[in-house]
């Protein structure tokens, strides 16, 4: 009966799968001509239809077909003509195409549900496939970097691979391309610690996209919860997919380099009504999906794809739960970015980080043991959750994001926020007891401009996606710096370069976990499109013929990375305590705010709303750290000062309380500058936009 799914033993295939409505379920085998043979699953305990067959092999296509209600009103959506998807397929082969039989009603009378669509969808369906769970993994082990030595680049696998001349082509957009010795050198050169690759779950183009000749590039719209994509494999599609990406996340393990999975569970590629019928709404509709309470034809959407799983059903829960497990142990990889989290955090109507998700994962021994991020927010009435997961998740920090753009482009009244989310975003985290690396700090993401064109576009240009410049958030908090779009004005290119690495600095020398969007660090562009999801072209693909501007950006990422991670100051476990109020003693504190004069911060610095500018002292000789043999870390003091005034300012250095001499490493004015050693008390200029981060010699 159980494991679910298509099981090998080395001698035979057991396949179960569970359906709560069926009266009848039959398994289907396909052959190399696309012959069917279907065979009754007669064996049945507590919902789970299953069988064992000798003889059948890896690379075996099969499906169900599901007899029983068809009743869409009542939520049951049964049709034996349509073959289905194994919900725990470990493998996907062939492409789905657009044919009327996928769908359970008619093209002509979509209303008509007593006129139900009898059309055999088998010759037009994607196929399940037996694979072969055997593999290699020789002396794999996983990096576990401490997630406060994290630093986490996001990438999709065709985008990074399609255009890289290093790598051959026939592997180009593939999981062995990503493994490309090349593209792991890039990443370790780079010093970026976890690799975060956008959906590599089995996806499915939407029609509407397809009727316009664009694809679902970005791949948020999941069939299959085991199945790593077939299009991303350059080997096949009959269960080599599986052994390619475990190639894949044995390289990158080798270079010391985690895996993490952008994964949805928050809907399937189903859709609303109107979708097609391909696996889980044939199998049991009732049971996966979360239906409109008094008319189930109808899908409760918090998501803006059309469905939502049902949160409190005990076998939705399982089937994720399921798939995590198996992620983790059978395929190694180490953490998931979580998609519209606060959707799996709906067990009824509400966002509660109670429900029953959290409390299983938390229970969970495997999945509790790896990195979990959620992407805070989703569609619904009070979905946007940023501080609202339980104390072992992460989130995306949508707040550093928003608040560090508006103060690079110098919007009044940001300073105290920019204050908070630079170092760790405590008044987010704090109270619960979490730890800075709650916060995954982020400028720039898949969704949205890359940082190239955060700077050089005010307006999002989305033409190429055929809807009329409409798709995509028409607020990005960008700042075009004096022209729309390339520009060959010199003082215009200057302002973009160091906005540029204004921002990079910000993000790697902040408290809490960076993630750098792929592509950043070369100076990525996609024209202004702030929405590439349907992009599967130059538009979004890397273009690795990098300008010497381009490669000095990478240098200077480089450079942030490799300082950020040799000195525990600077990615520390625990918030900093600051200066108690009222406290004029001599002591140094952990951290300590100073205006340009060198004086200590005071209530009416804090509540000037024109204040665009500050310095910072990090205490590195009191940061009470620990290494993992528990010896104390002592680190080095810095200084990090921060200019977003459209004049230069003069900064006083603080007192020699707080060091005798300081040098310059890090200005983002003049980024191949002398590294000048300065003394307390000594001025040094912060020139319009720019960063200056220094670093104590002694105390």
């Amino acid at each position: 009966m159980y494991p679910l799914g298509a099981t090998f033993d080395g001698v035979g295939t057991n396949f179960a799968i569970f359906s709560g409505v069926a009266e009848k379920v039959e398994l289907c085998l396909f052959d190399t001509a696309g012959t069917e043979t279907r065979i009754p699953l007669t064996e049945q305990n507590s919902h789970i239809w299953h069988s064992y067959l000798p003889g059948i092999q890896p690379g075996q296509r099969y499906g169900y077909r599901i007899h029983g209600p068809f009743d869409p009103q009542y939520g049951l959506r049964c049709n034996p003509a349509k073959l289905l998807l194994d919900p725990y397929a470990k493998a996907i082969q062939g492409d789905l195409d657009e044919d009327e039989s996928l769908y359970s009603y008619h093209f002509d009378t979509p209303e008509d549900l007593t006129r139900i669509n009898d059309l055999d969808s088998a010759p037009h369906m994607v196929k399940s496939v037996v694979i072969n769970p055997y593999f290699d993994w020789g002396n794999d082990r996983r990096p576990q970097t401490a997630y406060n030595d994290s630093v986490i680049y996001e990438a999709h696998v065709r985008g990074m691979t399609n255009l890289n001349p290093n790598v051959p082509n026939d592997i180009r957009g593939t999981y062995a391309g990503m493994a490309h010795p090349s593209v792991i050198d890039h990443l370790t050169e780079l010093g970026v610690t976890a690799i975060e690759l956008m959906p590599i779950h089995q996806f499915v183009n939407d029609s509407f996209l397809l009727k316009k000749g664009l694809t679902n590039y970005w791949g948020y719209n999941t069939i299959g919860f085991f199945a790593p994509h077939n299009a991303y494999s350059s080997s096949g599609d009959y269960g080599q997919q599986v052994n390619e990406f475990k190639s894949m996340v044995k390289s990158y393990h080798a270079a010391g380099i985690e895996v993490l999975l952008d994964v949805v569970y928050n809907h399937t590629a189903e859709g609303n009504n109107m979708g097609p019928t391909l696996s889980f709404r044939g199998i049991d509709n009732q049971e996966y999906y979360r239906l409109v309470d008094g008319d189930q034809r109808h899908y409760f959407d918090t998501t803006g794809t059309g469905n939502s799983l049902l949160m409190r059903s005990p076998h939705t829960l399982q089937l994720i739960m399921d798939s995590l497990r198996y992620w983790v142990t059978q395929m190694h990889v180490d953490g998931f970015r979580f998609d519209l989290a606060a959707t799996l955090a709906r067990q009824f109507q509400e966002v509660d980080k109670l429900s029953a998700f959290f409390d299983i994962v938390q229970q969970d021994p495997v999945i509790s043991q790896v990195k979990l991020i959620a992407e805070p927010w989703d569609l619904g009435s009070g979905g946007y959750q940023v501080g609202g997961f339980p104390a072992s998740w992460s989130e995306w920090n949508g707040r550093f994001r928003d608040t560090t753009r508006d103060f690079w482009r110098s919007q009044p009244s940001t300073l105290p926020e920019f204050a908070s989310r630079i170092m760790g975003s405590s008044d987010l985290y704090q109270s619960d007891g979490r730890k800075p690396v709650a916060s995954i700090n982020f400028i720039t993401a898949h969704d949205g401009f890359t940082l190239n064109d955060l700077v050089s576009y005010n307006d999002k240009h989305n033409e190429a996606n055929l809807e009329d410049n409409r798709d995509g958030e028409s607020s990005n908090r960008s700042w075009n710096c004096g022209v729309e779009g390339p520009t060959d004005i010199e003082d215009v290119a200057d302002l973009r370069a160091r906005q540029r690495r204004n921002f990079l600095s910000t993000l790697l020398l902040s408290q809490g976990v960076p993630m750098i969007c792929g592509g950043d660090e070369i100076g990525r562009t996609q024209g202004g499109n702030n929405n590439a999801y349907c992009q599967d072209n130059g538009i979004s693909w890397f273009d690795w013929n990098l300008t010497q501007e381009q490669q000095e950006l990478c240098d200077f990422t480089s450079k942030l990375i490799h300082l950020r991670r040799r000195h525990p100051v600077l990615h520390r476990r625990r918030f900093f305590t600051g200066r108690k109020a009222g406290d004029t003693s001599h002591t140094v504190p952990q951290v300590e705010w100073f205006d340009h004069t060198g004086a200590v911060m005071d209530r009416a610095d804090w509540e000037n709303s024109h204040a665009l500018s500050v310095m910072v002292f990090l205490n590195g000789h009191d940061i009470v750290e620990t290494n993992v043999l528990g010896e104390p870390l002592v680190d080095n003091d810095f200084l990090l000062i921060f200019n977003s005034y459209y004049e230069p300012i003069q900064f006083t250095l603080p007192s020699d309380n707080y060091g005798d001499k300081w040098q310059l490493v890090v200005d983002t004015f003049r980024p191949h500058g002398p590294q000048m050693s300065l003394g307390a008390g000594f001025v040094v200029t912060a020139q319009p936009h720019s960063f200056l981060l220094l670093e104590g010699a002694s105390r």
